[in-house]
């Protein structure tokens, strides 16, 4: 009894002894194995690491990112002189003004938007302004006569045509850029601009004439703290002594939350691609697995007829594939943490990353846990099959099909180590909707894979009988026992499916950008008319453009600052709803439905109502935020909390890209409350000159009037659009080179029985010729059928993102479809010749003494 208890302890011990023993030999037969687990840790280990690097940055660099430690931010107002004093009183103070407005140049000869920003003498309280040529910022934006220094993009200067030294107009004042920016230290925390930067200083704001009543104005006050480390108790006191000035109080240690967010967002979506390819990775390791221990049948076959139980043998395989896993594992993270390193040295002018090599032990540890998790859950199943050789197997060197249904513990212990890489994916998901979809939809994926390799299979059965050997011998092939249908089609099928998935979405969002919404769209916004403006310049555009038309709203800006009586602030919120709640909003009032937006549930109030305020709410964000008919909705307009019930829901009609409004007011709620206009003007048929000729009319006329020019912005969006469309298909390749790596070890792993069949068939006459036809015929079904899936679930996948969660019209691209067809067929055929090519050279005679 001890004896059998000393031998049962010991039998760990033993079996990593022998896995040691057997790797001698090398890792031959596990470098698919190893490339499989190395992309897809190092596709997780470097999204991660990346993220924790910007995340990393912003939070060391939050004084300078933001240029103060705490920054008091107040929409189309300043502050009274009650919050003045406080602010006064907290430590050295930077005051500043940001909005977006228009330049033109002296003869009106051109224009361009831009974002304006207005500093005081003291800014930045934290960082360096770097400019070409340097020099100090008062000396920069001091006035000289009656023209008033600025620093400007380069990006303006060069839509502009003109250089350093030349002199613009910005309102009614002129200006002259004395240098151009080469690095803003507060440019991440003040927010993406659809337009360049152009600086100037507060007096030459005033001069300019453009904060006017109802002006689109930021008014930032930025507080160089006596004692940073109470930053967290300002930010308390500031809230509770001053509950309704609707300012937006930001910390250091909170510099720029919005790309913080996205940052985390993208990197989820990355993550998950890469757990894409780690999955599909995984079928190459059991194939990998699989021809591995085909190859050592005679060894598991010695060690049955030496005495040593299944699970024994079980137990030295499984030692060898952790340890050659976590070889892959430590390459991939190698791999993994030197993409921060890389990745800096392109983004560090645009993202806030260091470009130090640091390592983020957590980010590593995580893709290490999912790639241990994805080996182990592909390599039991072959385990639990091989355990199964018999001891006879040592006097037949045939190659083992395993069959039937692997013994409990093993399909118990890959259930485990699925449901535990699931659960990790979704535990550490931004947004586990999301990622639980995402994960579905893979595991769909699978099985509809699985289902395609049978029915093709199924199909190839009953064929009907074709005279060419080469097509017949490619068709039986393909539903033989043992055929290389399901590997392939399974190896293919995700990377190609997720490839025109991302294809589609890219092209479909372009077209609409370029093409349908464009010519929907509105030419211009014009914002800050003023009210004794509107008439003047609805007259000057029906001049310019007299067959546009022209609509026109008040408007005004306001923060929610509570819903239901509750502070936004501790409401937790979905992440679809979170951009409602974050910043200022657009807001109107009107007496009638406006005509971009239907109602979807409740009642329009009458035209002449004068009861308690009311609010129309867009009901896609109200289903985020969980708002009901009957809730209130309490908004900080211009200092002054104004509360209003729900009254009704609307549809709205984002992709319009017309005047919409989350909220839109009964007119009484704002009786007499100053405000500016917005209008747009919509003319299909105008030209680029026409255009061009309205934009310096109004300009001309009213200088202080923004103009924004819809095609400019979805050009700019476009840009945007397809610096991130290289970045996922990057993503994305690195799943096709893992489907790649999987059809290799696919090939690799029924290597033995094609070996068996090309040398019975040269043995009764068949030629070189013959069987690469045949092996030709065999991977272009394949392929084409693979394709055809890929189409198939592609194509459905982008429809559903796109007209269901992007509610924008989806079509089907044909020259995606050619591509990917192509790439099937290249891939399946060109890969599978070159791994057959060895095949058709074999030696006939030692194969058949093994028969």
């Amino acid at each position: 009894m001890n004896a059998a208890a000393a031998l049962h302890r010991a039998r760990p011990v033993l079996a990593f002894r022998l896995a040691l023993r057997e790797m001698r030999g090398g890792l031959r037969g596990f470098y698919i194995f190893l490339a499989c687990i190395a992309l897809g840790t190092a596709a997780i280990a470097g999204v991660n690491s990346l993220s924790h690097s910007i995340s990393a940055t912003i939070d060391s660099q939050g004084q300078e990112l933001l240029a103060a430690d705490i920054r008091f931010e107040l929409d189309n107002r300043v502050a009274t002189s009650e919050e003045r004093a406080y602010l006064d009183g907290l430590g050295r103070i930077s005051v500043s003004a940001g909005l977006r407005s228009m330049t033109r140049l002296p003869d009106g000869s051109n224009q361009a938007l831009v974002e304006l920003k207005a500093v005081d003498g003291a800014y930045p309280l934290y960082g360096t302004l770097k400019s070409e040529p340097a020099g100090s910022i008062s000396d920069m934006l001091a006035k000289e006569g009656d023209v008033y220094g600025a620093v400007a993009a380069p990006l303006l200067l060069e839509r502009l045509g003109v250089g350093p030294g030349a002199e613009l107009l910005i309102g009614n004042a002129r200006i002259r850029v004395n240098a151009t920016i080469l690095r803003e230290p507060d440019a991440v925390s003040d927010g993406f601009g659809f337009a360049p930067r152009l600086m100037i200083s507060a007096d030459a704001l005033a001069a300019s004439g453009l904060v006017q009543t109802g002006s689109l104005v930021e008014h930032t006050y930025k507080i160089r703290l006596q004692d940073p480390s109470q930053v967290v108790a300002v930010r308390a006191e500031a809230q509770r002594r001053f509950p309704s000035a609707g300012w937006s109080i930001r910390t250091s240690g909170n510099a720029a939350p919005s790309l913080t967010a996205n940052v985390t967002r993208f990197s989820q979506f990355l993550t998950l691609v890469g757990l894409t390819a780690l999955i599909v990775g995984g079928v190459g390791v059991g194939n990998a697995v699989r021809s591995y221990l085909d190859g050592k049948r005679s060894v598991i076959a010695t060690f049955k007829c030496l005495g040593a139980p299944a699970s024994l043998v079980a137990t030295v395989y499984l030692a060898q594939i952790v340890m050659i896993a976590l070889i892959g594992i430590a390459v991939g993270l190698v791999l993994g943490a030197l993409i921060p390193f890389v990745a800096a040295q392109f983004l560090a002018d645009m993202l806030p990353v260091s470009t130090d090599f640091e390592l983020f032990p957590s980010a590593l540890g995580l893709a290490a846990l999912f790639g241990l998790l994805t080996a182990l859950a592909f390599a039991v199943l072959p385990l639990g099959r091989a355990r199964r050789v018999p001891a006879t197997a040592l006097f037949r060197q045939q190659g083992f099909e395993p069959t039937g249904i692997p013994a409990w513990p093993y399909l118990a212990g890959a259930l485990v180590c699925l449901s535990a890489l699931a659960g990790l994916a979704v535990w550490t998901a931004y947004d586990r909707y999301i990622s639980l979809i995402f994960l579905g939809a893979v595991a769909f994926a699978f099985v509809v894979l699985r289902a395609v390799a049978l029915l093709i299979t199924w199909l190839a059965r009953r064929s009907p009988r074709v005279h060419s050997p080469a097509l017949r011998l490619a068709i039986g092939n393909i539903h033989r026992p043992g055929a290389l249908t399901p590997s392939v089609v399974l190896s293919l099928g995700l990377g190609l499916a997720l490839l025109v998935t991302l294809a589609l979405i890219d092209g479909n969002l372009r077209r609409e950008l370029t093409g349908n919404m464009a010519e929907r769209a509105p030419n211009f916004f014009f914002v800050d008319i003023q009210g004794s403006e509107i008439d003047g310049f609805r007259s000057v555009l029906g001049e310019a453009m007299p067959k546009g038309k022209i609509i026109e709203v008040p408007m005004l800006r306001g923060r929610i600052v509570a819903l239901n009586g509750e502070d936004v602030n501790r409401r937790s919120v979905p992440p679809g709803g979170q951009w409602v709640l974050r910043g200022d909003r657009g807001i109107t009032y009107a007496k009638n439905t406006p005509e971009n937006s239907t109602l979807a549930e409740g009642a329009w109030w009458p035209a002449d109502y004068s009861g308690e305020p009311l609010v129309s709410f867009s009901a896609e964000e109200a289903g985020e935020l969980g708002l009901k008919l009957g809730d209130t909705v309490t908004v900080n307009v211009l200092g002054r909390n104004v509360t209003a019930r729900i009254a009704n829901f609307r549809e709205v009609h984002w992709e319009s890209l017309s005047i919409n409004f989350v909220m839109v007011f009964s007119p009484n709620t704002f009786a007499g409350a100053p405000h500016a206009w917005l209008a747009t003007i919509i003319d299909p048929e105008a030209t680029a000159a026409e255009e061009a000729a309205a934009l310096r009319a109004v300009t001309s006329a009213y200088p202080t009037i923004t103009s924004v020019r819809v095609k400019d912005a979805l050009d700019i969006v476009n840009a945007l659009l397809g610096q991130l469309a290289t970045a996922i298909r990057a993503a994305a390749a690195v799943a096709l080179i893992a489907s790649v790596l999987v059809l290799a070890g696919a090939l690799a792993a029924g290597n033995r029985a094609r070996v068996h069949d090309a040398v019975v068939l040269k043995t009764l006459g068949a030629t070189r010729g013959t069987l690469i036809r045949a092996f030709s015929y065999e991977y272009v079904i394949l392929g084409l059928a693979t394709a055809l899936f890929a189409l198939l679930a592609g194509s459905v996948s982008a429809w559903f993102i796109v007209s269901r969660i992007m509610t924008l019209p989806s079509s089907f691209l044909p020259d995606v479809a050619v591509a990917t067809v192509a790439v099937a067929l290249v891939v399946t055929v060109g890969i599978g010749l070159a791994g057959t090519w060895r095949v058709l050279g074999q030696k006939a005679a030692p194969v058949l003494r093994e028969l």
